[in-house]
């Protein structure tokens, strides 16, 4: 099964100003760099990546789960980062209610950012990291024209889960990585943002090799690149990795569904 986002790379159009952001201001570490390509560590299983491009940015949706209990911690480093912090359709910046809580914000290339927790999520299983106190990418959006057929094709070559099928919105998770699959026609709250297709190259992680090995023979045009399976669905591109030191208990015991 895939436990995890092991790296989700996005498009920007600057190198120089994705370094201000997340290296400056949010302080990730830099664990690679080109004149073209940005690699940061977030979180102890999980990389952000940024590749320099000269074609318009359609902003990607990320979220980033943080502990419940250090959740405000995190809110006040953002809101002294400078970043542009965004108001939910209360006028509040922070939405706290049924054991959730979070907070959303941007980056220079418009990319719409999350930090969210959950008081069910136990914080005992993955340290925390950074300033930002990050302790695994939680959700990646994807807008789509069919959110159903999208659905079903994660379910069915991805073997992901959904707690309750909707056909306009729709959580399709497997491990720690929700993969939000939206319809182009809904905007992204809190600012009724466009959902247009980002330029995202998303890598899975699963310490299950046996697992890679038939995900190969299930999907269309699937190629080895490295130690990498890679695919695309749409207008998205997909790469799943071996990554045996996240063990497949984990999100277990983590206390998420399935």
């Amino acid at each position: 099964m895939i436990t995890h986002y092991s790296d989700v790379q996005l498009h920007t159009l600057s190198i120089q100003g994705v370094k201000q952001i997340y290296k400056e201001r949010l302080h990730f570490p830099i664990i690679y760099e080109s004149s073209t390509f940005i690699r940061f560590q977030i979180s102890s299983y999980a990389t952000l990546s940024f590749k320099e491009a000269y074609t318009p940015v359609s902003p990607a949706h990320v979220a980033f789960q943080v502990p419940y209990s250090l959740f405000y911690e995190s809110a006040s480093f953002l809101s002294q980062s400078h970043l542009l912090l965004l108001q939910q359709e209360n006028g509040e910046y922070i939405d706290d209610e049924n054991g959730r809580r979070n907070l959303y914000f941007r980056d220079g290339d418009g990319h719409l950012l999350e930090i969210i927790a959950h008081e069910r999520v136990d914080e005992t299983v993955l340290k925390p990291l950074g300033d930002l106190r990050i302790m695994y990418i939680r959700e990646v959006g994807f807008p789509v024209a069919s959110v159903p057929v999208f659905r079903e094709w994660l379910k069915n070559k991805l073997s992901m889960k959904t707690e309750r099928d909707q056909d306009v919105f729709n959580f399709v998770i497997s491990g720690t990585a929700h993969a939000v699959v939206v319809s182009k026609t809904r905007p992204w709250i809190p600012i009724a943002l466009k959902a247009l297709p980002p330029r995202v190259v998303v890598t899975f992680g699963t310490p299950d090799l046996s697992f890679i090995k038939e995900l190969g023979k299930k999907v269309e045009n699937a190629k080895w690149d490295s130690h990498l399976l890679c695919f695309s669905k749409e207008e998205y591109a997909f790469q799943v990795q071996f990554t045996p030191d996240l063990h497949k208990d984990v999100p277990a015991q983590l206390n998420l569904p399935f």
